[in-house]
């Protein structure tokens, strides 16, 4: 049995294909597809149903997926072992990160690079179920995440910060002249709200039908650029986590409003439990230890105020 068969039978897994699993091997389709007959002969069990295409793992094969993820991890995590004795530490770290944390990735990134700059950081974003499933799969080193979250019983949690949301307006509005606004009030602002697929938007929703109230909601996306924009350019209003405010020049465009009463969550990383943790992911774990982002993301409400 050889590392490139596991390699080779764990990229049929993630595209469902074969050419395109021959394609991000290097190899052309007829070697992998001997190969893997090579390993099912070896191993003496069907590993794949096949046709005229790939139609999916059999039983045994999706017993034996698992193991040839583990496999190929562990050797991973050995290469990495290898460069960090030869004081090269190296590879690259894949991250799963909820849309509204990818904000505060910059400031793990910058820290992770300084101390180590042969690692890469691989930076997906994605929902929390895929962020889990990814991680069943090694597919994800890490995942950034709400960790109020019961599927996550039985993983490895690092709570950084607790992300409170804030309502956003262009600077100089005369309709939110106080210090702090409440949900019904802000509901009858126009609002323009991350989309209703989102989990952050189920979250505000969930605390505007706590107050009774019906926002006025004038437009829907999936980017907090886009919302970012709308507030700043169409003179509308929105509700975030404060940790996006990282992506805004506060002080000259947009002015973020506490609400009341407080609507946060605990954000944090999210691993499997290791035995023993792969070095770049037990060097990622202790540098994001010592960030203090709880306290540089207050600190931006207070600025833009």
């Amino acid at each position: 049995m050889f590392m490139r068969q596991i390699g080779y039978l764990v990229a049929l897994a993630k595209t469902g294909h074969f050419g395109r699993a021959a394609e991000i091997c290097h190899v052309s389709q007829p070697a992998l597809s001997t190969a893997l007959q090579h390993l099912e002969t070896e191993l003496g069990v069907t590993l794949i149903q096949r046709g005229q295409r790939f139609q999916g793992f059999t039983p045994e094969g999706e017993r034996l997926l698992e193991w040839a993820r583990r496999v190929q991890a562990d050797c991973e995590g050995m290469r990495q072992a290898a460069a960090q004795i030869r004081g090269n530490l190296s590879g690259v770290l894949r991250l799963g990160a909820i849309p509204t944390t990818l904000a505060v990735s910059p400031l793990f990134t910058e820290s992770l690079q300084r101390v180590h700059p042969g690692i890469r950081l691989s930076l997906h974003s994605c929902c929390a179920e895929e962020i889990i499933r990814g991680l069943d799969t090694f597919e994800f080193d890490l995942g950034l995440t709400y960790l109020e979250d019961p599927r996550l019983r039985g993983f490895q949690v690092l709570p950084l910060y607790r992300e409170t949301h804030v309502l956003l307006a262009r600077d100089g509005t005369e309709a939110v002249p106080g210090q702090s606004i409440g949900w019904r009030e802000a509901a009858e602002l126009p609002l323009c709200l991350l989309s209703a697929d989102m989990q952050n938007r189920r979250l505000i929703d969930a605390a505007f039908r706590d107050a009774g109230a019906t926002p006025r909601v004038m437009v829907e996306t999936d980017s907090v650029f886009a919302l970012y924009a709308h507030v700043r350019c169409a003179g509308l209003y929105s509700v975030v986590p404060h940790s996006l405010l990282t992506l805004f020049e506060m002080r000259q465009e947009v002015t973020a409003v506490p609400l009341r009463p407080e609507l946060s969550r605990q954000i944090g990383l999210v691993a499997r439990n290791h035995q023993m943790l792969p070095p770049i992911l037990a060097e990622a774990w202790t540098l994001a230890e010592s960030l203090g982002l709880q306290a540089r993301l207050d600190g931006l409400i207070n600025a833009s105020y």
